[in-house]
């Protein structure tokens, strides 16, 4: 097993009284892109938050399980603390710093990074994303969506993390721009980041993915290798949209093939 891997394992959390995860298990081996996928309010985000350990900022708290990152435990841990472990996490709908400089947001990211590799850390982010070293000088406020997108990436790369959490990378953005931000995540894998995709737009996802695992309301319902749940008919029809209408209308219900939920020990 890896010592660089993360394990997660009978993981609940939740806000108050709403219990948003519920014994919740997978791992992310070394070098791996992994994708979780599910419908909103899955507990996609929550799953994320807790990881990073930025869950309380929302008003949520995990209750029970263990996260272990590279052998070392992290529920434990502070929000920076998990940073310099190796985790960096990019959530949903971007949050760069707007009146702050793309170079300035840049410095942010690297704060808990050893001064030595920031100037490699710049160099790698600017031939990921040249838009970014193009402008450097201007207000990140100002980019357009996809730009910011990038930005939030790049900037949770200058902490050179071993693992990357992404949250809904491509949530509002034009197709192309999509296409980008999803070639950038390919080749930051290749070049030896672990990645947890959170997305959902589940075509794009199983092909980023090497394993993907589904959220249904809290709790992993499916989990598999990323080619057998792009073929599986369940997982197609609920979360692809690719519908045989006359197979569906020739087959009873009873003889639809479907995906076993994990069950209870």
């Amino acid at each position: 097993m890896s010592a660089a891997a993360l394990h997660v394992r009978g993981l609940t959390a939740g806000y108050g009284p709403v219990t948003a995860l519920r014994d919740v298990s997978l791992d992310v081996p070394e070098g791996a892109c992994v994708a979780v996928l599910g419908g909103n309010g899955a507990g996609k985000s929550t799953l994320l938050r807790a990881l990073s350990r930025t869950l309380a900022f929302h008003g949520g708290a995990a209750t029970a399980g263990t996260v272990t990152f590279a052998g070392r435990p992290l529920h434990g841990l502070p929000p920076d603390r998990v940073v310099v472990a190796g985790l960096c996490h990019v959530p949903e709908g971007r949050q760069v710093f707007a009146r702050m400089t793309v170079e300035d947001n840049l410095r942010a990211g690297a704060l808990t990074a050893a001064r030595g590799g920031r100037a490699a850390a710049v160099r790698r982010v600017h031939e990921l994303f040249p838009v970014l070293a193009e402008r450097a000088g201007q207000r990140a406020g100002l980019l357009s969506g996809g730009e910011q997108q990038m930005l939030a990436v790049a900037r949770a790369l200058m902490a050179s993390p071993r693992l990357l959490l992404l949250d809904e990378p491509s949530l509002g953005l034009a197709p192309l721009m999509a296409a980008r931000i999803a070639d950038t995540v390919r080749e930051i894998n290749a070049q030896g980041t672990s990645v947890l995709l959170v997305e959902q737009n589940a075509a794009l996802a199983l092909r980023l993915a090497s394993h993907a695992y589904v959220l249904e309301v809290g709790e992993v319902a499916i989990e598999g290798p990323a080619g057998e749940l792009a073929a599986s008919d369940e997982v197609r029809r609920r979360y692809l949209g690719v519908v045989d209408e006359q197979a569906a209308a020739d087959a009873p219900a009873a003889a639809v093939p479907h995906l076993a939920r994990w069950e209870d020990a």
